[in-house]
């Protein structure tokens, strides 16, 4: 299947980082840009690779993880577009902290490290979106945090799906996601992962169809994450 870049004219139409830029410094950023194209399975980039490149997702979803010395995974964060990925290394220089692979066909924007500092240098006001970013980054963690602390698996399960529906208002939301990586998401062995899908089938919020989870009771696992209404 033949994947699709987008027209350079919108490349960059919803990402925050580069909203407040003038027209002409966000057409120089196309043009530094290098469009990139990744099928699914594919690693992006790897843990302590180096930190070259900040990526702008256009299509698709990405997660972000961490192995362990014994190979288990766990998953810190699905990614959509307008999401960008990589400015931690791309800021202080470090290697990759952790890495990346496509859940699906996914293409996207590569700005070096070079052309992104220069950008910075040139236009301060970037900074508050990078800030913004990072800010945003750091309560993810700290909730995450706090979610092994004081939720239980099928809690941390149910609260996971409600971050992957995201903001989608229909009746059943196709989640592409294997009950393996779900388990990496929320942090548990894949059988106890599976006895909580179980459960939330047997009760009718979701159902399985292969290795996709239909959800159809968003407010149901809402509630049994603890997260407050809308």
């Amino acid at each position: 299947m033949e994947i699709r870049i987008p027209d350079a004219a919108d490349a960059l139409t919803g990402v925050d980082m580069f909203a407040g830029l003038e027209p002409e410094v966000r057409q120089r950023v196309i043009a530094a840009a290098v469009p990139r194209t990744f099928r699914k399975g594919q690693l992006l980039f790897v843990e302590n690779d180096p930190g070259e490149s900040l990526i702008v997702l256009k299509r698709g979803s990405v997660a972000i993880f961490r192995t362990s010395p014994t190979g288990e995974r766990a998953v810190l964060s699905v990614l959509r577009p307008p999401d960008v990925l990589g400015e931690v290394s791309l800021l202080d220089g470090s290697a990759r902290s952790a890495s990346c692979e496509a859940l699906e066909d996914c293409t996207a924007l590569a700005l070096s490290r070079g052309a992104f500092m220069e950008l910075v240098h040139s236009n301060p006001r970037i900074l508050d979106a990078v800030m913004r970013s990072l800010g945003a980054l750091i309560r993810r963690l700290t909730e995450q945090n706090a979610d092994h602390v004081f939720l239980d698996l099928p809690g941390r399960v149910a609260k996971t799906l409600v971050r992957l529906a995201g903001e989608s208002q229909a009746p059943m939301i196709t989640i592409e996601l294997n009950q393996s990586q779900l388990a990496e998401m929320a942090g548990g062995s894949r059988q106890s992962v599976n006895q909580a899908i179980g459960s939330f089938a047997s009760r009718g919020w979701l159902r399985t169809e292969g290795r996709r989870i239909v959800v159809m009771d968003v407010p149901a696992l809402r509630r049994r994450a603890g997260m407050t209404d809308r």
